[in-house]
């Protein structure tokens, strides 16, 4: 395979991966399973052994109404910047952390940007090779095209609060690991907690279930009103799969229209 055709694979993946999600590998797992059930094993000349009997016993914490989530513990990590006062004093505090690897990768460190009182927080997934050279959020093409959605709902940029799921980037710009976004997320919980916002907009599916701790699609979670920590919630697309496919855009106009008009039912509740 030329690299040419590699990486018309990679972006053919990573759309596949914006819109359906984890969705998209247990389709094709299924798939595999599927098939491999159908094909009968060739025959042996050999009586089978009894299967073990393997007994397994469920919590009585469990019954068939509610699955508890496993909690992600951080073995000695330092809450002492639950103590922040300010966005500033936070950055002050975690912007050298080296809890993950992606610490020892970085150029500089994404803390995020915008008005420290805004109303709206847009999150997305993890800083790119701009944002990783200039240190703030969305510069570049997607950061040009997410500005120009803004303003086409009558938002300026300068309004709101923009930060992503992990404060580093990813090498390559691959979708952030479990382990990562589980080291990242108290810092930007704790954003959330200082810039108290009435809505908050998630670009593209990794945010979403990143904040919401699920494992949805986009498919399902657009045009949906969510909540976290009780601050409304709604996802759309991020502004790097609007320029990898433009047709998308209909949709996303839709989707930000959606999340103008809620913003502005809260504000004048």
């Amino acid at each position: 395979m030329s690299k040419k055709q590699s990486n018309l694979l990679i972006e053919a993946l990573k759309t596949q991966k914006e819109i359906f999600g984890d969705e998209l590998y247990t389709k094709i797992d299924m798939n595999i399973k599927n098939i491999a059930e159908n094909i009968e094993p060739p025959a042996i000349n050999k009586e089978p052994e009894e299967a073990p009997v393997i007994s397994i016993k469920l919590s009585n914490d469990y019954n068939d109404n509610e699955i508890k989530k496993p909690e992600i513990k951080l073995s000695g990590f330092d809450l002492s910047f639950q103590n922040a006062k300010t966005l500033e004093e936070l950055d002050s505090q975690i912007n050298s952390c080296t809890r993950c690897a992606l610490g020892n990768t970085r150029t500089k460190f994404v803390f995020g940007k915008g008005n420290s009182n805004a109303d709206i927080l847009l999150v997305g997934e993890a800083p790119g090779a701009e944002e990783d050279k200039s240190g703030e959020p969305f510069v570049g093409r997607a950061g040009k095209l997410l500005t120009d959605i803004l303003k086409a709902i009558d938002i300026n940029r300068e309004d709101v609060f923009i930060a992503n799921i992990l404060k580093c980037r990813p090498p390559n710009n691959r979708t952030p690991v479990p382990d990562e976004v589980a080291t990242c997320i108290p810092y930007l919980k704790k954003q959330i907690d200082l810039i108290k916002p009435k809505v908050i907009l998630c670009l593209g599916v990794t945010a979403a279930n990143g904040l919401l701790n699920q494992k949805n699609s986009l498919i399902k979670m657009r045009g949906n009103v969510y909540e976290f920590h009780g601050v409304k919630l709604m996802v759309t697309y991020h502004p790097a799969a609007l320029l990898r496919n433009p047709n998308w855009k209909r949709e996303c106009w839709d989707d930000v229209q959606k999340f103008k008009k809620l913003y502005l039912e809260l504000i004048n509740s």
